[in-house]
């Protein structure tokens, strides 16, 4: 062997090469000896959230349809089911309701079997042409549009709003210069219109309600075409209860006319529910039978003795 090539093998290291591989800037460290692995994919880097890569939000006009079409869809179904919106269109229910009132109606309890009772405010359809001759108001494009999800009552729709005075099974009459009578029970009416009377420019009755129907009548009596004024229809002046919309419960509009529409007390008298009238006697000849049959038997048991 040269002693030379010798002499350059030690000062090289032995033979082996003094060159460097460069790694990457980026390059990462084997977790072994720390030598270097390779480059760590881009998408590693990114945070994870409960294991899954977090989504990126979809941006608003993408989610506008849809909050749109969730909104109208409740909007229907609250109209169908639960409350709609109706206004005043005369003065019949002067001073409790005024022209141009909003009223929200309940619908709710009539699809469990609920009717109307007396001295409830009551939205229905015309029973048998109350409002022919009535002009029927146009429309534009946004108001058809509000009436259809609820928000504003139809102008096509021929409804009337009055109060029930008289339910099916109870008798109802009004001579002039007095009271509405029902059942024997002369009513208090503090919510007839100011000045005016129960009764006095159409007197009426004694009429029985029939089952499945109402007896009819405004507040501003003497500005109400209701049942009175029509005896001489198909239905004798009663509205069918299945044409009752719904009560009407709440004057949602202006904001300054926000009330409820409670029942009056003078519907709440002892005595005016036929029903509680008959059952006293009724009770009494079920607790007298028994006795009558016994006696009977004693004086049959006798007679054949004898």
């Amino acid at each position: 062997m040269n002693v030379s090539d010798v002499a350059d093998g030690a000062r090289s290291g032995h033979g082996q090469s003094t060159e460097r591989t460069e790694q990457p800037a980026d390059a990462a460290l084997d977790p072994v000896g720390g030598t270097p692995g390779p480059a760590a994919p881009e998408a590693a880097r990114i945070p994870e959230q409960g294991g899954k890569r977090a989504k990126k939000p979809r941006p608003l006009w993408k989610e506008l349809p849809l909050l749109i079409g969730i909104a109208l869809v409740l909007a229907l179904l609250i109209k169908t089911f639960l409350v709609q919106a109706f206004s005043i269109p005369s003065d019949s229910m002067q001073n409790t309701l005024q022209q141009g009132d909003r009223v929200l109606v309940d619908k709710l309890t009539p699809w469990f079997g609920s009717e109307p009772e007396r001295g409830e405010v009551v939205v229905f359809h015309d029973p048998s042409g109350w409002l022919d001759g009535e002009p029927t108001p146009e429309s534009n494009a946004v108001q058809t549009f509000l009436s259809f999800i609820g928000l504003m009552p139809s102008s096509q729709e021929k409804d009337l709003i009055k109060r029930t005075i008289a339910v099916g099974g109870d008798t109802v009459s009004c001579k002039k210069g007095g009271p509405v009578v029902v059942n024997g029970k002369p009513l208090d009416e503090p919510y007839i219109f100011p000045g005016g009377t129960p009764c006095d420019d159409m007197p009426f009755g004694p009429f029985k309600v029939p089952d499945g129907k109402i007896w009819v009548m405004g507040d501003h009596r003497q500005d109400s075409s209701d049942s009175r004024y029509h005896t001489s229809d198909v239905n004798k002046g009663f509205v069918p209860v299945d044409d009752v919309v719904g009560r009407a419960v709440l004057v949602a509009w202006p904001v300054n006319r926000w009330a409820t529409l409670p029942v009056p007390d003078t519907f709440d008298q002892r005595g005016i529910n036929t029903a509680a009238a008959v059952a006293p006697g009724a009770f009494g000849i079920a607790g007298a039978l028994p006795l009558v049959i016994r006696r009977r038997r004693k004086l049959t048991g006798g007679r054949t003795a004898g």
